[in-house]
């Protein structure tokens, strides 16, 4: 692969040392890891932030002293090898893999209108041995459409068993591969974990970094092996692994029931070569240190709004909210900014305005025409109140607060999933710093903080009646709710600038000859 001379000679001039960041995304809309890159660079690193490019062409920009390159990575092993074979004795009838199904069906359909039009031809031609004639090749052209048809369903039925998996069959090589390769299973279970590998893993090296910042789970692996790799070639290279979430306790955004257990594995497999790991709150600290046998326990590095933003950032003007929505400054305003999935809970705020006269609610999504958002503005146009619900595309990172600061309250109505309990998210501190009253669902830690605190009010997760009663709570009097910011002083240590901190702390401390991996791990332990 081609690495762009520019980004290398970037790398060559580092002062206190090379930092390549990994990501599994295209950056805009991760707040966390442009953060990190730019206050990384501005601190005196020299950063590469290494994304995934939403189209097959790589892509560059600066992202204040730091570059970004989104890179092509292209998923030919998003199909497990199974998938690419025919199922003799599953499903003998079955086409083989691909679009030989579909051309059939298309071949019969064209074969017996051929046939049909011939036949009016021959009608207008009154001609009797025409017709004759074509009774033979009518009736073929039936009975194989039918046998064509019986093939293609069950080749759509193998297709669906495949991506269910559920029968004795598989679950029986699932559970084989888990018990015969321990943690190495992904490579079974899900390759397509080594497309991200493939894609990045020549550019990290042709960087020659001096430390790796693994952003998740699935850059954890892509940043131990070319740790692993400059290992070989004489250079040392620090990897650290900043953990978003705990990953048992997501609720997986791939349906196929190999991919969660694949990509536990493959966090196990690679967490024992990170030389320190960050991650986003206290709680999270702890059960990833327990999880992984970590000799030191996480450092916090909340993902907090920036005090100041740069002079070029604060010449941007911010939109305007409600002018977006429509609205006046007196008409009663909660949103939301963030993810858009049902384990948000983000329908109970539309199922709620009927119970809320007058009141309208905003999304502020990465992708308003998502089929989720579709669904949400379809149900609120058969609840009459389409009028009342916007939604809006994000803004950048460092305009958020100020954004959001016009609505009446800012909603977090997330389900109870395990990660949704242990950690204050990040919306959770764009909506402090805009200064918005809170109605929180009851998941543990942003509830009791809210509870504390008493910045909003918290509503049983899923719960209409309840959530109605917190909004007109916070609607009733917001002056009250907004005054605890300004009385307990919560905004002090809530910002990215003293997280920052911290993170060149790990930075400093890990490439000063600290924390190490806990032991010393061959190049040929990791290979396929």
């Amino acid at each position: 692969m081609a690495v762009d001379n520019t980004v290398v000679g970037a790398a060559k001039r580092s002062s206190r040392g090379k930092i390549v960041m990994l990501v599994d995304n295209g950056v805009n809309g991760d707040s966390r890891v442009q953060k990190e890159a730019r206050s990384a660079a501005a601190a005196g690193w020299d950063v590469v932030l290494l994304g995934k490019s939403p189209t097959k062409r790589e892509q560059f920009w600066q992202l204040g002293d730091a570059q970004v390159r989104l890179l092509h990575v292209p998923t030919p092993m998003h199909r497990r090898r199974h998938e690419y074979r025919r199922a003799v004795l599953r499903s003998p009838l079955a086409y083989r893999p691909g679009p030989l199904a579909a051309y059939r069906k298309q071949r019969m359909k064209a074969w017996r209108t051929e046939l049909n039009i011939r036949l009016i031809q021959a009608g207008q031609r009154r001609s009797a041995v025409g017709k004759l004639k074509l009774m033979p090749p009518r009736i073929m052209a039936r009975v194989m459409s039918r046998w064509v048809g019986l093939r293609a369903k069950q080749t759509s039925a193998l297709e669906r068993r495949r991506k269910d998996m559920v029968s004795p069959l598989d679950r029986f090589t699932t559970a084989f591969w888990l018990r015969t390769m321990g943690d190495r299973a992904w490579r079974r279970l899900d390759p397509a974990l080594w497309d991200m590998e493939l894609a990045y893993g020549k550019v990290i090296d042709a960087l020659e970094p001096d430390l790796i910042h693994a952003n998740d789970f699935r850059m954890l692996g892509v940043g131990a092996r070319a740790k692993l790799r400059a290992g070989a070639r004489g250079r040392s290279v620090k990897l650290v692994w900043d953990a978003h979430e705990y990953l048992p306790g997501i609720k997986p955004w791939n349906p196929h029931p190999r991919w969660h257990v694949a990509q536990c594995a493959y966090e196990r497999e690679f967490s024992q070569y990170a030389d320190a790991v960050t991650t986003v709150s206290e709680t999270l600290a702890d059960m990833l240190a327990d999880r992984h046998g970590l000799e030191a326990k996480p450092e916090v590095v909340l993902n907090a709004p920036d005090a100041e933003v740069s002079p070029e950032e604060a010449a941007e003007p911010v939109p305007d909210l409600r002018e977006l929505c429509g609205i006046g400054a007196d008409i009663p305003l909660t949103v939301y900014s963030g993810s858009a999935a049902p384990q948000r809970g983000l329908d109970i705020m539309v199922e709620s305005l009927p119970q809320l006269p007058g009141a309208h609610v905003a999304f502020v999504v990465l992708k308003p025409t998502s089929d989720y958002m579709n669904g949400l503005s379809a149900r609120a146009l058969e609840l009459g109140v389409s009028d009342r619900v916007h939604i809006l595309p994000y803004v950048p990172h460092y305009q958020v607060a100020p954004f959001l600061a016009s609505a009446d309250a800012g909603v977090i109505p997330i389900h109870h999933w395990p990660n949704h309990e242990i950690a204050l998210i990040t919306k959770f501190f764009e909506y402090s710093h805009a200064r918005l009253p809170f109605v929180v669902s009851d998941v543990k830690t942003m509830g009791e903080m809210v509870a504390q605190t008493g910045q909003g009010e918290v509503f049983k997760a899923e719960d209409v009646a309840d959530y109605v009663r917190a909004v007109k709570a916070v609607l009733a009097d917001p002056k009250k709710y907004r005054e605890v910011y300004d009385s307990q002083g919560l905004l002090d240590e809530w910002t990215w600038e003293s997280q920052a901190e911290v993170l060149d702390g790990v930075y400093t401390r890990v490439l000063g000859g600290g924390t190490r991996s806990r032991r010393a791990v061959s190049v040929a332990e990791v290979v396929a």
